[in-house]
């Protein structure tokens, strides 16, 4: 009878790939804390994201697996996650505490932009990640509203703000700092300022995402935050009219021109389901933004289709994945969540390139 070790453990589990890194989960050193006691064999499988979605999958194959194995009386696994930092350019000045940034930005406006970074953000937080929120749209900073703290007001501990919090992400915004009606009417070097200031002067502490809500177009403040942060990517939102897709094309180009990595195209306000009828209704055309992932070779993670509850959870300071977590468009915002963390921990685990004494 074969004697039950560490090794014959690791061995069985060397037959779980993970899906995204093609690699087994014991070469990626996903297994922790590996403990036989007799015939009991407990272990951790340490993911690279809360919000994997074939994590259930994994422990059932892992149970299973080491349960065949002779001498096993019991397996115990315990699922975790430990985001791993994203690379970034050697030149670039680390957020302390955050591990990865992720712009989320569009070629126009209307497009709902807002409304997928703060659902993706909590999204994120419900999966039981760290996550942080930054409303860099400085014309219209409506994150505040749409997460239901438009009246608080951020605390200052020393010489750094304190973020306010919502739905379990921590957000900080121009609309918390300049309340009222009052248009902020602010250009280049001051834009640049506001950024570093939002990046700088806030007390974070430790993320495993900072959602950044971008102004739409191709302007001071992407540029701004592609040159002060290593980000790791950007996610870009469109309709699927090729009014708006048109305009996405040139903020991919724009992201790609400053060496910022595309995570991937969302198509929001997709289609739409009558209620009564159960009849879909394409209002905005059809396939806009998966055309243009498949054309820019980069992920489409998702379609959003339209639906009342959204709106409704903007306006009310409720976020669809919180007040209507069963409704179809939740469900979309969870699946694009999903896949952002997915393709952020790609990147993430990709070799670094050094280039001209630069990391990449």
């Amino acid at each position: 009878m074969s004697q039950l070790t560490e090794q014959s453990v690791l061995d069985a589990l060397s037959q779980i790939e993970d899906p995204d890194l093609h690699k087994d989960i014991v070469t990626l050193g996903f297994i922790k804390d590996l403990k036989i006691e007799g015939g009991h064999v407990s272990f951790r499988i340490v993911l690279t994201t809360p919000a994997c979605p074939v994590k259930e999958q994994m422990e059932t194959a892992a149970r299973e697996l080491v349960g065949r194995l002779a001498g096993v009386e019991s397996v115990h696994v315990k699922m975790d996650a430990e985001v791993p930092k994203g690379r970034g350019l050697a030149d670039k000045v680390s957020v302390p505490g955050v591990r990865n940034i992720v712009a989320v930005s569009s070629g126009k406006g209307g497009v709902g932009k807002s409304t997928v970074a703060v659902n993706m953000a909590v999204s994120l937080a419900l999966d039981g990640a760290r996550v942080g929120l930054m409303d860099a749209d400085v014309y219209g900073p409506n994150v505040p509203l749409m997460l239901g703290a438009g009246n608080a007001r951020p605390e200052i501990d020393g010489n750094k703000l304190v973020p306010i919090e919502a739905y379990g992400v921590r957000l900080m915004s121009m609309a918390i700092l300049k309340p009222g009606d009052e248009p902020l009417i602010v250009r280049g070097p001051i834009l640049h300022g506001l950024v570093k200031q939002f990046l700088s002067d806030v007390r974070w502490g430790e993320l495993d995402y900072l959602i950044v809500d971008m102004p739409p177009g191709t302007g001071d403040v992407q540029l701004s935050l592609a040159q002060l942060v290593p980000v790791q990517g950007a996610v870009l939102v469109t309709t699927p009219q090729e009014v708006a897709v048109s305009d996405v094309r040139r903020a991919l180009r724009m992201f790609e021109t400053v060496a910022v990595p595309i995570l991937g195209v969302v198509e929001n306000m997709s289609y739409f389901v009558a209620p009564d009828t159960g009849t879909r209704y394409d209002i905005f055309g059809a396939g806009g933004g998966q055309r243009l992932a498949e054309q820019y070779h980069v992920p489409f993670l998702g379609a959003v289709p339209l639906g009342m509850e959204v709106r409704e959870g903007g306006d009310s300071g409720v976020p669809v994945v919180v007040g209507q977590p069963d409704s179809p468009q939740a469900q979309a915002f969870r699946r694009v969540a999903e896949e952002v963390a997915r393709q952020v921990s790609i990147e993430a685990m990709k070799p670094e390139l050094v280039v001209l004494g630069k990391a990449r």
